[in-house]
């Protein structure tokens, strides 16, 4: 037998498999697929908010300048949010300014039908009458002085009929009123001037009606014409040339965006005025009397988001802003030395000390 010696073997060789190298090419292509994923996650919201369906458009359209309009814009805001339309949130709002030329406005209108204007609200009469011959189908929203009957905007205040309805509010109709509270002021006056733009629709009726105002208390009536800024100097002027002791101003919408520069000259000229906003009084004129502004684009407000929550132009009622309001600035009339009668102060809604 043969003997083995087994201090003297060659111990056994153990092998195990081979340890696999790591597949760099698989990791990659996984890291790649794990950060294009994340990407995409993180994509996500922006893509589904790009997706969303635009706010609704509101067109605010005017014949006048932005400047001097802003408390009236913020007053159709304040309307318009209290029907659960907010700006920036819920709508967008589109302004557009004719700048006093109403060439411009079919062009504007235009432009905002073509912006898909779910509703456009218009201030003044020429600027209502360009927009309802522009479309018979976008529901417009007025706010104007005049008569929407009697201009042809609807068939009746109770039911418009159309896709225009608004708000009526009294104001060329007062300048007789304005006149008259003028001459009780200055009973001895003997010559009242009126300002007048005569590119307005109005100037010739309005220039007319204080006419008759004037010849019926026996006073003379010195009618001046301004359009443009620089009209203002040349027009006050010749008031002091004609001797006119006092100065009504009438509604126009070049007027209403223009009160610091018109108090300013009355004030150099010593001239009492009466204005046909309270915003005049309010910013040292001697005196106003008219509808308000601010109520009346408030109500404006409240009708476009009736009409996004589905309303119907055709029966909603013209609304009709009676609001009438007499403000009297006794700082200014002391500066003048202009004592100011106590049955005009007891009548007055304000009075500024």
């Amino acid at each position: 037998m043969r003997r083995v010696n087994l201090r003297a073997a060659r111990p056994l060789a153990l092998t195990f498999p081979p340890t696999p190298r790591p597949r760099l090419r698989g990791d990659r292509v996984r890291r790649r697929e794990i950060v294009a994923l994340l990407g995409a996650v993180a994509a996500w919201p922006l893509g589904a908010r790009a997706q969303q369906p635009a706010l609704p458009v509101i067109g605010f359209l005017d014949g006048w300048y932005q400047e001097g309009f802003e408390p009236y814009v913020a007053a159709f805001r304040q309307g318009l949010s209290e029907t659960g339309h907010i700006e920036g949130k819920h709508v967008t709002i589109e302004c557009r300014w004719a700048q006093g030329d109403y060439n411009q406005l079919p062009a504007l209108v235009a432009d905002l039908i073509q912006r898909k204007a779910a509703v456009i609200l218009t201030g003044a009469t020429p600027v209502t009458r360009a927009a309802k011959a522009a479309s018979t189908t976008v529901p417009i929203v007025f706010v104007i002085g005049a008569d929407p009957i009697k201009v042809g905007f609807v068939a009746s205040l109770n039911r418009p009929g159309g896709n225009v309805t608004g708000v009526s509010f009294l104001a060329n109709s007062l300048l007789p009123k304005q006149f008259e509270v003028l001459h009780e002021t200055l009973p001895k006056t003997a010559s009242i001037g009126f300002l007048v733009n005569p590119v307005n629709p109005n100037a010739e009726s309005d220039t007319r009606d204080v006419q008759a105002a004037a010849y019926a208390l026996g006073r003379k009536l010195s009618a001046i014409q301004a359009r443009t800024d620089s009209d203002f100097e040349t027009a006050f002027a010749t008031l002091g040339q004609n001797g006119v002791g006092a100065l009504c101003v009438d509604i126009d919408p070049f007027f209403i965006t223009r009160p610091h520069q018109l108090v300013a000259l009355a004030a150099r000229h010593a001239l009492p005025a009466i204005y046909p906003l309270r915003e005049f009084a309010t910013g040292a004129g001697l005196m106003s009397y008219g509808s308000s502004f601010t109520d009346a684009y408030y109500q404006g407000g409240i009708y476009a988001g009736r009409i996004l929550n589905g309303a119907d132009p055709a029966g909603l009622p013209v609304q009709q802003a009676v609001k009438v309001e007499l403000v009297i600035n006794l700082k200014i009339a002391k500066t003048l030395g202009l004592p100011i009668p106590l049955s005009l102060l007891g009548r007055a809604d304000e009075v500024i000390e």
